[in-house]
């Protein structure tokens, strides 16, 4: 398992769409978003959020474990609004990918996507910051707008308000 990239994610969006008969939206975060924007690194696993009618969320996990365990990659449902505190308008920023089958598949919101990476701060997370900045899917002032919003609010999703600014210095620093 690991070692993901475009080709594989999208082989993957295109099973599960033949898989799954039902309807539905899936979000990808993370480094599996990242590689769908570009970024040549690879990633580990695909992180998603899903959402789908009440009565087709068993089939629609279900599709999804079966079509991962048959290509051997591990994908993981992120609750990312437990994680980070979101920025108000994230509804208005998920980046198109495709239909497959029924489901309607996003990049999570950018901004959101590079919130938790600052927050996390591991160099990688910060390398994939500067992805987003450099191929201008964000802009450095509007991140800092969104992590001095968040920052009342860091400590209630155990994030350490002065790493938090401390990982975003760093960033600016790397620009």
């Amino acid at each position: 398992m690991g070692d993901i990239a475009m080709a594989e994610i999208l082989d993957f969006l295109r099973q599960l769409g033949e898989r799954y008969s039902g309807s539905g939206t899936l979000f990808l975060l993370g480094g599996s978003a990242l590689c769908l924007l570009g970024n040549p690194r690879r990633t580990l696993d695909i992180d998603y959020i899903a959402e789908c009618p009440p009565g087709e969320a068993a089939e629609l996990q279900a599709a999804i474990e079966s079509v991962a365990a048959e290509m051997k990659l591990e994908l993981e449902a992120v609750p990312l609004d437990e994680f980070i505190p979101l920025p108000d308008d994230v509804d208005t920023r998920h980046c198109w990918v495709g239909q497959f089958g029924g489901l309607m598949v996003y990049i999570y919101d950018p901004y959101s996507i590079a919130l938790s990476k600052v927050a996390r701060g591991f160099e990688a997370d910060l390398q994939d910051v500067l992805f987003l900045l450099r191929q201008d899917l964000i802009t450095l002032e509007q991140l800092e707008t969104h992590v001095a919003a968040a920052l009342p609010r860091a400590a209630q999703f155990d994030i350490a308000p002065a790493e938090f600014r401390q990982h975003l210095e760093e960033i600016r620093r790397l620009m």
